[in-house]
């Protein structure tokens, strides 16, 4: 009789993980998944050790989607000296001092453009009308993209996700992957060309220039992984991370009546429920460099591991009812930012952001509902996010 592992389907992952990460931390915390060519760790612990241990567990995994899809050196797959010179590159613009001197002056004024356009309606599809296309036009305008619009910036990130998600080779995914690189390729060429000859402020020039010799730059090549992490990562996190909370505190009413009532003291902190919850990214990839045990299971040599941050938030060895959204928990880290040497350095900037959406849809519109007929319905396990949001509400 076949192992609970192997009959687990990308199909059931993307549908919903949650109740197949439960069954593998009961039965079998460390697992390998013959339909995404990979071992699951999905317990807290053990996701610590896989995560947190660069010396056994490298980054490093040339048979990793992001690796295939989008090239090398990706930031998320590289160790040592090169991933330190990739995330400096990137990582000063989303410091928590620097994100607290332009975040309010970047998003407030975004989000309040959006809702603009629909709070007289009554109705609305909060995903492609508000979370979506907030998350996307914050990340490009701070990234050095603030000419292209919301339309295109949303075709990019969820034409890089099927990159990224692509586990089981689909040549369908392949080539949306592909053509959508093509296509921002086509529209960074004449930033980039600028930008080599005439620096600016933003992480994509300083990216080019951090900490390289007068008058020289990055090639291209070795930048462009690394741009189209960031761009997936930091274009859609913020969004389903705000959209996730929200569905939690629409299921739970006496917890979103006692934010309203004090949105200063619980906004932060239902915000990192929400992406516990329901972390909007779920894994960090990595690969042993040696035969090493982890959860009473020898994960071989040169194996693709993912560490499931997932379902690490809800182990119930580390979160009392950790499948309930409950804002009034005690504060406590989590795993949805990842851990060690890979820690996300846009958390600071993906916080901030999820609480001003928040807060704005709270300011600019009452009595919000999900619409009855029409709930969200969930998708992926690499992404997870509401497909559509479809709400109610009485304009102020």
């Amino acid at each position: 009789m076949a192992i609970f592992a192997e009959t687990i389907t990308v199909e059931a992952l993307e549908s919903d993980p949650y109740p197949i990460y439960q069954r593998l931390r009961e039965e079998t915390p460390v697992a390998f998944v013959p339909a995404i060519n990979s071992w699951l760790a999905t317990r807290w612990e053990d996701v610590n050790i896989v995560s947190n241990n660069p010396a056994i567990f490298s980054a490093e995994d040339d048979d990793a989607p992001v690796v295939r899809h989008f090239g090398s050196p990706a930031i998320i797959h590289t160790d040592g000296a090169v991933h330190k010179e990739l995330r400096k590159g990137l990582a000063a613009h989303y410091m928590p001092a620097k994100v607290a001197s332009y975040i309010e002056e970047l998003a407030r004024p975004i989000a309040k453009q959006h809702i603009e356009r629909f709070r007289h309606a009554g109705q609305a599809e909060l995903m492609s009308e508000f979370f979506e296309p907030v998350s996307v036009l914050c990340l490009a305008k701070t990234f050095g993209l603030g000419e292209i619009g919301s339309d295109v910036l949303m075709d990019w990130f969820h034409g890089l996700a099927m990159g990224a998600i692509n586990f089981g080779r689909d040549p369908e995914r392949t080539k949306i992957c592909d053509d959508t690189k093509a296509q921002i390729e086509a529209v960074l060429d004449p930033i980039l060309t600028r930008l080599e000859t005439e620096a600016d402020n933003s992480p994509l020039s300083h990216l080019l220039r951090h900490s390289m010799p007068e008058g020289q730059v990055r090639s291209r090549d070795f930048i462009l992984p690394s741009v189209y992490v960031t761009l997936l990562g930091g274009m859609q996190e913020p969004g389903h991370g705000a959209a996730n909370t929200l569905f939690g505190l629409l299921q739970n009413p006496a917890q979103l009546a006692t934010l309203r009532d004090d949105p200063k003291s619980w906004i932060t902190r239902a915000v990192q429920e929400g992406v516990r919850w329901i972390a909007p990214i779920g894994t960090q990839g990595r690969s042993p460099v040696e035969d090493f045990e982890v959860g009473g299971i020898v994960v071989p040599k040169g194996a693709s591991i993912s560490s499931v941050l997932a379902s690490a938030n809800r182990d119930p060895a580390v979160f009392d009812h950790a499948d309930e959204f409950d804002m009034s928990r005690k504060p406590s880290t989590i795993a949805s930012f990842g851990f060690g040497p890979h820690f996300c350095a846009g958390k600071w900037f993906a916080n901030a952001q999820m609480e001003i959406m928040l807060d704005v849809l709270f300011e600019m519109l009452d009595d919000i509902r999900l619409v009855p007929s029409s709930q969200p319905e969930f998708f992926g396990w690499e992404f997870r996010a509401p497909t559509s949001f479809k709400v109610t509400f009485a304009a102020k």
